[in-house]
């Protein structure tokens, strides 16, 4: 009978609360159970009081109803296009006249007009089967100038921003007006002929200009509005550069051939025909 009280439930429960680590253990987990609660409770106060706290507006807050309208903030910048519908069926004639390129390329850049070479200050486009084609806004902006050309025939200027402008020249009809705003890839136009460039038969002459300085098209093709100064410095630093030493060349030949004028045929001159040289031309044309 002893024997048996010796283990009993309650003497094995005793020897439990004679041990030293019995009540720091107890009250270890007592202690956690209370922080744990607390740290509900008050998330259960936060979570209550936001959801019952209505949001204070105040007058510098107006609330903005969803529009499916809306123009994003950040929009894609438009990027130079070949002014043609169908670049595919479309090739350049004449070149952008550049020092910088190789003899055949600027042979390519000359235009023979009255017996004369001009360097080109544009690009011609003709089609591959020698047709006419739609000519269309190589970037948007607004029309500032429609004229009919004696040389250049039907001629359309388009601004930009930045001071950039675009020119179609050799245009056979006109499809806008001067103030009429145009949408990248609007026609404005089909290719047509002109007394200046003749020799291309159907073709379109464009040039891209920023303060009336032309600039190669070729190099702005797929590039953004904002490469144009990028371009245009490098332009003006490599005149610059070769400014020193043509301004030398050109007072060795001055000492070397005083009163002597050239009678050849190179292409010397830039930009087009002067309004005299064009009125000749009508006369002798007339005549």
């Amino acid at each position: 009978m002893n024997e048996e009280n010796r283990f009993s439930p309650k003497k094995r429960w005793t020897r439990i609360f004679r041990k030293r680590w019995f009540f720091p253990s107890v009250f270890l987990i007592l202690a956690a159970l209370l922080i744990s609660a607390f740290v509900w409770y008050q998330n259960m106060e936060d979570e209550r009081d936001l959801a019952e706290e209505p949001i204070e507006q105040t007058g510098d807050y107006t609330p903005i109803p969803n529009d499916d309208t809306a123009v994003p903030v950040m929009e894609q910048q438009e990027v130079f296009l070949l002014p043609v519908a169908n670049p595919e069926e479309a090739q350049i004639v004449t070149k952008f006249f550049d020092y910088d390129e190789d003899e055949e390329d600027k042979l390519n850049a000359l235009i023979h007009y009255n017996n004369r070479y001009y360097q080109s200050t544009g690009i011609d486009i003709a089609a591959n089967d020698e047709g006419d084609f739609d000519v269309v806004a190589a970037l948007s902006g607004t029309v500032s100038e429609v004229k009919e050309d004696p040389l250049l025939g039907n001629v359309v200027v388009i601004e930009h921003e930045d001071d950039v402008k675009t020119f179609y020249a050799s245009l056979g009809e006109v499809s806008v007006e001067q103030g009429e705003s145009v949408e990248q890839g609007d026609v404005i136009g089909t290719a047509g002929q002109s007394n200046f460039g003749k020799e291309n038969g159907t073709h379109v002459h464009f040039e891209i200009r920023k303060n009336d300085i032309a600039v190669n098209p070729e190099a702005l093709f797929n590039q953004p509005l904002a490469s144009l100064d990028r371009i245009l410095a490098a332009m003006t630093e490599e005149e610059e550069d070769g400014g020193s030493d043509e301004a030398a060349e050109d007072e060795s030949e001055e000492d070397e051939g005083s009163g002597e004028e050239s009678e050849d045929g190179d292409a010397d001159r830039e930009d087009t025909p002067t309004e005299e040289e064009s009125e000749e031309t009508e006369e002798d044309q007339v005549e």
